[in-house]
């Protein structure tokens, strides 16, 4: 991370187990300076990011990673929520899923998704590919500065 060495807020909208325990691999072997935040499915997502209790002293996050296949409300739902609030939608959005169908992707951009990533099954390849785009959206693509949204 070079353009800015601040602690990044991240949330990962994860509801599988072992995939949210391979992300917090993925940071911590990368030595991201990071505060992650995991909401299991949607309904808690949307409570973090509108500050809703016991939410209300959390960061807003500088990038999201949104699963689709989730219980409830389903990704793509989220995606829509978000991308709609105009407190929100400045946020880019990863999907990082498992779904490699057409269907999905075009959906997802559909929706303003920032980008579409269909997650490795192998480790070597989940360890380099989360370390790449955080480094893309973290440290190369320009945004306001956190107090201006």
């Amino acid at each position: 991370m070079t353009k800015n060495s601040l602690i990044k807020n991240i949330l990962l909208i994860e509801d599988n187990p072992s995939h949210q325990d391979l992300m917090r691999v993925a940071f911590e072997e990368n030595s991201i300076l990071h505060n992650l935040h995991i909401a299991s499915n949607g309904t808690e997502a949307l409570i973090f990011l509108r500050y809703l209790p016991p939410y209300a002293d959390e960061l807003r996050p500088d990038l999201i990673f949104l699963d689709l296949d989730l219980p409830g409300m389903r990704g793509h739902e989220i995606l829509e929520i978000i991308k709609q609030d105009i407190t929100l939608k400045i946020i880019p959005v990863v999907v990082f899923t498992s779904s490699s169908k057409t269907k999905d992707i075009i959906q997802s951009y559909s929706l303003k998704a920032n980008c579409y990533l269909q997650k490795p099954f192998e480790l070597e390849d989940f360890l380099t590919i989360v370390p790449k785009t955080l480094n893309f959206w973290l440290d190369l693509a320009n945004f306001p500065e956190r107090h201006v949204w």
